[in-house]
């Protein structure tokens, strides 16, 4: 694991694993000011499962709350950053972090492997609407959710995911899929890794 500091004009730190790989997946984590962090379980898992694949992750800390503007700006940041140093980009994105996977993928210049989200709610703000990115994508797209998940509202994002004729995979769970960390880890690197 390397230390990485994202340039750009916001104060963003991140882990980057895997390296020597020519493929990376940009890792978005849960919200900041619920405790989300790049080291979050979910994530790592992620990361974990990817590095299996031969591909690298980079999982960032977002730079000081921005009510989702300057965390879409962090993660596309951090798209920017792996597309000069990689030959494919991927994005993954948990919960807050889904929602700012999909508004960052959406308005990325970079061409993209993939989008993968897990339990992403469905707008950050009232011009912060992650279900309506879902049609902006110009990559392939995976949402995974939890069947009792009732902490963020998923609904809108699955349903354009499914219009859009997307993976979407229900997991038997809540929102913090307690035990089901490796799956998602699995399931997630799977998709991402076997389009690079």
């Amino acid at each position: 694991m390397t230390d990485v500091a994202v340039p750009g004009a916001r104060d963003v730190r991140a882990s980057l694993d895997g390296e020597g790989a020519e493929s990376i997946v940009v890792a978005c984590p849960p919200h900041p000011r619920q405790r989300g962090h790049r080291g979050d379980p979910r994530l790592m898992a992620v990361g974990e499962a990817l590095a299996e694949r031969g591909v690298a992750c980079l999982r960032f800390d977002y730079g000081e709350w921005d009510e989702g503007y300057g965390e879409r700006e962090d993660a596309r940041n951090a798209i920017r950053w792996a597309a000069e140093r990689y030959g494919s980009v991927g994005v993954f994105g948990y919960s807050f972090g889904g929602a700012v996977a999909l508004l960052a993928a959406a308005s990325a210049e970079e061409s993209l492997l993939g989008v993968s989200t897990l339990a992403p709610a469905a707008r950050l703000n009232d011009d912060l609407d992650a279900a309506g990115a879902v049609a902006e994508l110009d990559a392939p797209l995976q949402v995974l959710y939890g069947a009792r998940d009732s902490t963020v509202d998923w609904k809108p994002v699955v349903e354009a995911a499914r219009e859009a004729g997307a993976t979407v995979e229900e997991l038997p769970s809540d929102h913090f899929f307690l035990g089901k960390h490796d799956r998602i880890g699995e399931s997630v690197a799977d998709f991402l890794a076997e389009r690079r």
